[in-house]
């Protein structure tokens, strides 16, 4: 069993978070399993998985973690489930010889056999075929994402946001409030103002003593900042390029960078952070 000791450092915020994208995980999966299906053993499972997850996940990849461990843990969900057969040998050996036998009239008949008929070329009762059909069907689980060619789980629609979806919604609201925060105090307020406050542009400009047209740059200038704060966070493939890698303008954007970081990873351990003065414009 592993234990929350063994992971290494920084992973244990990753797994507390996201405990509850197993319960959801669970949840989704109970629906469409028979009800005999022991609850606790598939989230033993996709625990397990959330754990090694986070032992092997790779933020260098630029994949969200959340999105990484669903499907680790929707695979070890699955294949806990493969590896329970509630249905004897017996039960099995029988249906198999029924369906051959279904299928070898269905040749000779030319047409879907009827019970009575399938009886008379088993030699069994339509009691025993109805019971052994019974205890197939109890011992049959069913899921969306069997079929490796053809996932049922694709083609349903759905109105609702799935869970990994919302975990890694606000995960960018996270982020963005915290990218907001460490912005330069002029950007920072233009951004407030204008997004969060709503206030005409000509009321902004009348408070920082300035024109329309320069908070226009500014908040043309924090929007840059914020996504690239953001990308860098989620999807660092995306962040472009300084003009001029080494020079002052790249060192104060890498400076904003690294305080949105700080101030996530210190949200993330519940620590208190103070916001340093970070001047990304120029």
């Amino acid at each position: 069993m592993t234990h929350y000791n063994d992971v290494p450092s920084g992973s244990e915020a990753l797994i507390v978070v996201h405990v509850p994208l197993v319960g959801h995980i669970v949840r989704e999966t109970m629906a469409r399993v028979p009800s005999h299906v022991d609850r606790d053993d598939l989230s033993s499972a996709g625990l397990t998985a959330l754990v090694q997850a986070a032992h092997s996940f790779d933020p260098d990849r630029g994949v969200p973690f959340n999105r990484y461990a669903s499907t680790r843990i929707r695979g070890a969900i699955l294949d806990e489930l493969r590896s329970i057969d509630w249905a004897s040998r017996s039960v099995r050996r029988r249906a198999r010889e029924l369906d051959a036998t279904r299928s070898h009239l269905a040749t000779v008949l030319g047409r879907p056999a009827t019970t009575t008929e399938l009886a008379q070329a088993s030699g069994m009762s339509t009691d025993e075929i109805a019971a052994n059909e019974e205890d197939v069907a109890r011992a049959q689980v069913l899921s969306l994402h069997a079929s490796e060619d053809d996932s049922l789980g694709a083609r349903l629609v759905s109105s609702t946001p799935t869970p990994e979806a919302q975990l890694e919604h606000r995960e960018q609201l996270t982020y963005m409030a915290e990218a907001i925060a460490e912005l330069p105090e002029r950007l920072r307020h233009v951004v407030e103002q204008y997004f969060i406050a709503e206030r005409p542009m000509a009321e902004i400009a009348v408070t920082l003593g300035v024109t329309e047209s320069r908070v226009s740059q500014l908040r043309a200038e924090a929007l840059v900042l914020l996504r690239d704060a953001l990308n860098n966070a989620l999807e660092p493939d995306l962040v472009p390029e300084a003009s001029r890698p080494g020079g002052a303008a790249a060192r104060r954007r890498e400076a904003y960078f690294a305080a949105v970081a700080a101030r996530h990873a210190a949200g993330v351990r519940g620590y208190p952070h103070d916001r340093g003065a970070v001047t990304a414009s120029a």
